[in-house]
C-alpha cells in the first residue's frame, strides 16, 4: 500500500486528491498539510512513501519543505504538483530532492500513474517541466562541467551510456530496444549508476548528467520534441491537460 501525504493550501484540492487516491486499492492518504511547516512535521510523524507537494504555500513554501523532507527522510519521495512549471521552480525542486514534477492540469489517471512511477524510483517530469528544464540548460544556467573530472568518471562506459540515454528522456524499454538488451538489464545498470554517484533516484541522476557535462542540452531532447512531449509513465514526460486543478 502506497502511503501518501497531501500538502496544498487549498482544502478543496486536497479533498479532491484524497477522494481520487483513496479510490485506489494500492494507495491511501495518511495525512494532509496546508503549509510547508505542517508538511515537514507530518512527514516526520507518518513517514509516508510519497508527499504530493504544492509549491506556493504559506508559512513555508513547498520547495523549502521538499528540501527538508528529502534531507531527513531517505525513503520518502516528493512529487511536486503545481501550476507554476517554470525553469527556476523545476531546477530548484530537483535540486531539493523532488523525484517528480507535474502540472495541475494532469489527468486523474496521469496523477495516479505518476505517483506509482515516483514511488517505484523513476523520475517523472511533465512535458512543460521537461521543456522548462532543458530551456534552462540551453540558456547556459545548467552548471555543466567536465565529466572527466566529475562524479560520473567513476561509472563504467556502459553505465555512462545508459545514464545519457536516460537523461534524454528515454524509458528503460526504449533504451533496451536501442541497445538490444532487456529493460531489466537497463534498470540494473541505471540503479548501479545511481548508487555510485549517490543519486536517490532517476531524477537526481538526470540532473547530475547535465551538471557534469555528460549530456549537453540540444544534442538530444529539445523543447517540442517527440520524446519531451510523450506522456508515458516511467520516463521523463507526464500528464495530459484536463485533470483536477
Amino acid at each position: 500500500m502506497i502511503r501518501i501525504l497531501l500538502a496544498d493550501d487549498q482544502a478543496l484540492l486536497r479533498s479532491t486528491f484524497r477522494m481520487l487516491i483513496d479510490s485506489c486499492d494500492d494507495m491511501t492518504v495518511v495525512a494532509e498539510a496546508s503549509n510547508g511547516v505542517e508538511a515537514v512535521d507530518l512527514a516526520r510523524r507518518h513517514r509516508p512513501d510519497l508527499v504530493l507537494m504544492d509549491i506556493r504555500m504559506p508559512v513555508r513554501d513547498g520547495l523549502a519543505a521538499t528540501q527538508e523532507i528529502c534531507a531527513d527522510l531517505a525513503d520518502t519521495r516528493v512529487l511536486i504538483l503545481t501550476t507554476f512549471e517554470t525553469d527556476e521552480h523545476v531546477a530548484r525542486a530537483l535540486k531539493a530532492g523532488a523525484s517528480g514534477f507535474l502540472g495541475k492540469d494532469v489527468t486523474a489517471a496521469g496523477l495516479l500513474d505518476g505517483i506509482r512511477t515516483v514511488v517505484a524510483g523513476e523520475a517523472l517530469l511533465s512535458p512543460a517541466a521537461t521543456r522548462a528544464l532543458i530551456d534552462r540548460f540551453l540558456s547556459g544556467n545548467g552548471g555543466a562541467g567536465d565529466v572527466s573530472q566529475g562524479l560520473l568518471s567513476i561509472l563504467t562506459d556502459r553505465e555512462r551510456e545508459l545514464t545519457a540515454l536516460a537523461a534524454h528522456g528515454l524509458s528503460n524499454q526504449e533504451i533496451g530496444e536501442r541497445l538490444v538488451v532487456s529493460p531489466l538489464t537497463v534498470r540494473t545498470h541505471i540503479h548501479r549508476a545511481m548508487s555510485k554517484v549517490g543519486a536517490r533516484d532517476r531524477a537526481q541522476l538526470v540532473v547530475i548528467a547535465y551538471q557534469q557535462g555528460l549530456v549537453q542540452a540540444g544534442d538530444g531532447i529539445v523543447p517540442g520534441s517527440s520524446v519531451a512531449d510523450r506522456t508515458d509513465v516511467g520516463r521523463v514526460g507526464g500528464g495530459q491537460p484536463g485533470g483536477p486543478r
